[in-house]
């Protein structure tokens, strides 16, 4: 089993910058998926980036790409997720997830328990 930690969460204003943590332990393997998801209040539950122990791939939703970076630090079985230019609608609880990556199809088995991301204007 994993169990992940997320940190770094708090108040902010537009155009400002904020860096999540996302801290796993337990057992994972280099080709898991690491991924940020953001739930906002009245909406579901959305994707925010992916990356992998592993290689360099990353993947963004289009809302945050070009403004959210995903990286991680192996040494400390760490995944980071900075956020830049933001704007009040990232507003959300954000959840930190993992998905093993024997299986063909992602499919993230272990989640945080969120830490809030709150964007004033």
């Amino acid at each position: 089993q994993v169990q992940l930690v997320e940190s770094g969460g708090g108040l902010v204003q537009a155009g400002g910058s904020l860096r999540l943590s996302c801290a796993a332990s337990g057992r994972t393997n280099s080709n898991d998926a690491m991924g940020w998801f953001r739930q906002a209040p009245g909406k579901e539950r959305e994707f925010v980036a992916r990356i992998r122990w592993s290689g360099s791939s990353t993947n963004y939703a289009d809302s945050v790409k070009g403004r959210f970076t995903i990286s991680r630090d192996n040494a400390k079985n760490t995944v980071y997720l900075e956020m830049n230019s933001l704007k009040p609608e990232d507003t959300a609880v954000y959840y930190c997830a993992a998905a093993p990556g024997y299986r063909p199809i992602i499919r993230y088995d272990y989640w945080g328990q969120g830490t809030q991301v709150t964007v004033s204007s």
